[in-house]
């Protein structure tokens, strides 16, 4: 009897574990760990162009992308346009299609302090999104499509031609930073470190004092004056 006794506790012991674990499993879902998505292919919601209020009218919705109508822009109607939301360890995924000679890119710990800064560029580094064959940045190293511009040129190529969708990446976790572009690793860097202070110094970004200092930050699209497209924008919080 003793012995039947000790094995139906030892049942609900073992079963109450199992509970147990499942609750935890359950509870460790939280939205830090889901992706979220930034927009939503209908609407400019969450966004803005950069120290505006609401999003520059060039940039439109148009089948479930976000596009720069760059030919019909008018002054003002543009700029980088920027999420409201601020970002720190990340994991950020979007696909963008460029023009023939175009030219934008993906900015990221963007700092939105108009006081100090009156652009993206003065504090978010940027994947280059270009027309390599086309605009005039293809020809200078680190200005190509995928670089981290201006500090470092990809280790390949994987861009599509003009015109096809390129599928990228940022990772940014704990002071390493990951591009990714059509599923193969083209930069792996460490941030804030001695050497990329000393990268940025030797840098057409070094008379800009809050450029690459932040660790959080927003995520900003480029308006560089030329026709992109933008789609499945979302992002991870690592």
């Amino acid at each position: 009897m003793k012995y039947f006794s000790l094995m139906i506790l030892s049942a609900l012991f073992i079963s109450g574990c199992g509970s147990s674990k499942n609750v935890m499993k359950d509870t460790s879902n939280t939205s830090s760990q889901e992706w979220q998505k930034l927009f939503d292919g209908k609407t400019t919601s969450g966004w803005h162009s950069y120290g505006e209020k609401k999003a520059g009218k060039a940039w439109k919705v148009v089948d479930g992308s976000l596009y720069l109508d760059a030919k019909n822009k008018k002054e003002g109607q543009g700029g980088d346009i920027t999420t409201n939301e601020e970002f720190g360890n990340f994991h950020f995924k979007l696909e963008w299609k460029i023009s023939k000679n175009g030219n934008s890119g993906i900015m990221f710990f963007v700092n939105e302090d108009l006081k100090k800064y009156g652009a993206s560029y003065n504090t978010g580094p940027e994947m280059q999104v270009l027309d390599n064959d086309g605009h005039p940045d293809g020809k200078f190293n680190k200005h190509r499509a995928g670089d981290l511009y201006d500090l470092i040129a990809s280790s390949s190529e994987p861009v599509k031609p003009v015109g096809e969708w390129n599928q990228v990446e940022i990772i940014s976790k704990n002071g390493k930073l990951d591009f990714k572009m059509n599923g193969v690793n083209i930069v792996s860097t460490s941030i804030w470190d001695e050497q990329w202070n000393n990268m940025v110094a030797g840098s057409k970004f070094n008379t800009m004092p809050g450029f690459a200092k932040y660790i959080s930050g927003k995520i900003s699209l480029q308006d560089h004056g030329d026709e992109v497209w933008y789609r499945n924008i979302e992002i991870k919080r690592l």
